[in-house]
């Protein structure tokens, strides 16, 4: 099912702690805080908790006049887990990066590039240039979308570590969209041609001898 991500009083979304596509039951929270220190404590009014149906686990929101931001489970507010085919090496990356987005779009962006880098050697590439990489796999007939996918993610990472026209920390909604991007580019790469492949070794052996002999 498709990644939905949290979203302050949303009926329902994936839910952060159980990756399932749920309800949420909403509530304001009023809390009296107080320290152990004696310092002078104040009334919470500004907490809301959503609570999962399926899991029961909470995601709690701090709201202001201008925003709304999730609270806790912290750092994995709008990026979905990585594709199951996805390489270990690029998967360190991808959930590093997912574990900070929302403490630094900047830094997410950045690792993020760097997963796409070592995903292009997986893909048969050098993995040194990723703009050459790029390039590289254009020629070999890669799909207009997913080169689009990979620039897009470079280009944002570039811009995270070199200041550039896109200002990614005043975008981390841009940061938290390369996450699908990458599931996505995973998706046709490497799952597609793995299930395409399996379903074809299926075939009859006498079929296959057929198309052996028709393409020899």
């Amino acid at each position: 099912m498709k990644y939905e991500p949290p979203e302050f009083k949303k009926a329902a979304f994936t839910c952060p702690h159980c990756d399932v596509y749920a309800s949420f039951w909403w509530k304001e929270a009023k809390e009296d805080v107080r320290f152990s220190s004696g310092a002078h404590g104040y009334q919470a009014n500004d907490l809301h908790i959503a609570t999962c149906t399926h899991c029961r686990g909470r995601v709690v929101w701090f709201v202001n006049e201008n925003n709304s931001y999730m609270l806790w489970p912290f750092g994995m507010a709008n990026a979905p887990l990585p594709h199951e085919d996805m390489p270990e090496d690029v998967k360190a990356d991808y959930l590093e990066a997912r574990n900070i987005c929302q403490l630094s779009p900047r830094g997410a962006a950045a690792l993020l590039r760097l997963a796409i880098q070592k995903l292009c050697k997986h893909l048969g590439e050098t993995g040194e240039n990723i703009n050459a990489d790029i390039g590289s796999l254009v020629k070999k007939g890669l799909p207009v979308q997913i080169q689009q996918a990979l620039d897009v993610v470079r280009v944002t990472g570039n811009n995270a570590v070199h200041p550039g026209e896109l200002l990614v920390d005043d975008n981390p909604e841009i940061v938290s969209a390369l996450f699908g991007l990458i599931n996505l580019i995973i998706d046709n790469r490497i799952a597609e041609p793995k299930r395409i492949a399996a379903l074809y070794v299926s075939l009859p052996e006498g079929a296959l001898r057929g198309i052996e002999k028709r393409d020899g």
